[in-house]
């Protein structure tokens, strides 16, 4: 093979390979296709459709990217997603961050108790709302408004039981909550934010 030729074919390689790893990072098509991956649980666009299974769709990115980087390093109580999380590199993850964060979320009627739904509204204002904006919306701090009332109940529990690590001042505000309502005010916050599509 031609000296100049190996040369330009490495050259074309190298140009491809890091093509590639932007388009990565900037949630081109290498992005979607990873993204695919996560089709079965969290849906096409991220928009999950069981309920045991959050939506992912217009989430944060450095959300995504936090939660996919703790499943990765064992940091978040063990499901299938701590050995999925292990398959990317941090540029996979990235990219994989900004096409979820541009799709549409669609969110789905659940059934839901008004009166509980109520009081969760209001415990929503008093203590989650500094946090979680606009009724728990997709923001920095994750979506909890629409998700799916039991993966909401699972990821509580978790929570609860210490199993999974309390993000920045959730537990104080939580234990406040409690502390007023008792075992009414997690089932209520659920019952609100399973409310809100």
């Amino acid at each position: 093979m031609n000296k100049h030729f190996r040369v330009l074919l490495a050259a074309v390689f190298a140009l491809s390979a890091g093509a590639a790893s932007v388009a990565a990072e900037a949630g081109g098509p290498s992005a979607e296709a990873l993204a695919f991956t996560c089709a079965g649980c969290h849906g096409t666009d991220g928009s999950s459709v069981g309920p045991s299974m959050p939506s992912i769709a217009a989430m944060d990115p450095e959300v995504f990217i936090d939660a996919m980087k703790e499943y990765r390093e064992g940091k978040r109580n063990p499901t299938i997603m701590d050995r999925i999380a292990r398959a990317y590199t941090d540029e996979q993850i990235e990219g994989m961050a900004w096409f979820f964060a541009r799709q549409r979320l669609r969110l789905y009627p659940q059934e839901y108790d008004a009166d509980r739904a109520a009081l969760g509204a209001r415990l929503h204002r008093d203590y989650c709302e500094n946090c979680h904006l606009d009724g728990g919306r997709p923001g920095d701090a994750g979506t909890l408004a629409g998700q799916w009332m039991p993966y909401l109940e699972y990821t509580m529990d978790d929570f609860l039981a210490g199993e999974r690590e309390w993000p920045r001042k959730m537990e104080r505000e939580v234990r406040a909550a409690i502390e007023e309502e008792g075992d009414r005010a997690v089932p209520a916050l659920i019952h609100f934010y399973g409310s809100q599509h």
